[in-house]
């Protein structure tokens, strides 16, 4: 849960690196919320519940899914690889499960060695 909150709390910063860890459990807290949401909404009648965290959320998470792409020394623009149908999300999930560079890069110092704020 804490990294959720770390995630929230760089809600627009797009410069740096995430490591996985910060992004998949962000992903996973993400969907879980959607996934709990969704029941209540359709439950109670209030389906646009869970429309509304989406649209909350989709700030961060492209933050963090741009910081994660820095990690692997690749451009936070390769989001867009995304729309491919398909193969683009594919494409997307192989390079955001990819592990990180290890030495410093362009976007910063390795985030595994990096001092915790």
């Amino acid at each position: 849960m804490n990294t959720y909150v770390t995630v929230l709390k760089k809600y627009a910063t797009f410069s740096g690196r995430a490591r996985r860890q910060e992004y998949w459990m962000f992903s996973l807290i993400h969907f879980v919320i959607i996934v709990i949401l969704s029941i209540i909404g359709f439950s109670a009648d209030i389906a646009w519940l869970a429309g509304l965290y989406s649209l909350a959320v989709l700030l961060p998470a492209l933050a963090v899914t741009a910081r994660r792409l820095h990690d692997t020394d690749r451009s936070g623009w390769l989001i867009l690889i995304g729309i491919i149908p398909l193969v683009g999300a594919i494409i997307l999930i192989v390079f955001l499960a990819t592990e990180g560079k290890p030495e410093a890069n362009p976007h910063g110092p390795n985030p595994k060695l990096a001092p915790a704020f």
